[in-house]
């Protein structure tokens, strides 16, 4: 059987791009382990509930995605998607959600960072997750009674797993 010789330029290339890859350096990402995530977001509803706030407390990973969630006893329905919103907002920014909430008041005409998309919520009680230059994601708490409450509480969730605090 014969073969065009684009066909077999294109197989020999395809094997020799294959092996670049393979001995290219690929980067190396930090992740959250599911069990730190669980751990920091029992500890952040935990504190809330041990001082009197019915909360929901989130984690997502580095790039935006639900990981963990606890909605504590009797906390507000809201409070679910509030708690992932903020969250998200801190990993996907990379900053805290309060930070962000004052910049954009103190500068409106960066008010659209918080319309980019349905998930970012420019209101405190979120961080990002990291530990020494890694961010690794983000925790969200909702529903205590003024966003400072909510940020006690989420930095009861970094504590408990050792992360960086804001």
């Amino acid at each position: 059987m014969r073969y065009p010789i684009g066909v077999i330029a294109a197989a020999a290339l395809g094997a020799v791009s294959a092996a670049a890859v393979a001995d290219a350096e690929l980067p190396r990402v930090a992740v959250l382990p599911l069990d730190l995530a669980v751990k920091a977001a029992t500890a952040a509803e935990g504190q809330c509930a041990s001082d009197g706030y019915r909360v929901s407390a989130s984690i997502v990973d580095r790039g935006g995605v639900l990981q963990a969630m606890v909605r504590g006893d009797g906390a507000g329905p809201h409070t679910v998607d509030s708690s992932r919103r903020k969250a998200y907002t801190a990993a996907s920014l990379r900053q805290p959600t309060r930070k962000l909430a004052v910049m954009v008041a103190n500068q409106p005409e960066l008010a659209g960072v918080g319309r980019m998309n349905d998930s970012i919520l420019l209101l405190g009680g979120g961080f990002p997750i990291r530990f020494k230059e890694d961010i690794v994601g983000g925790i969200g708490v909702g529903g205590a009674p003024g966003d400072t409450l909510d940020e006690a509480c989420a930095r009861a969730g970094l504590k408990a797993i050792g992360a960086d605090l804001f």
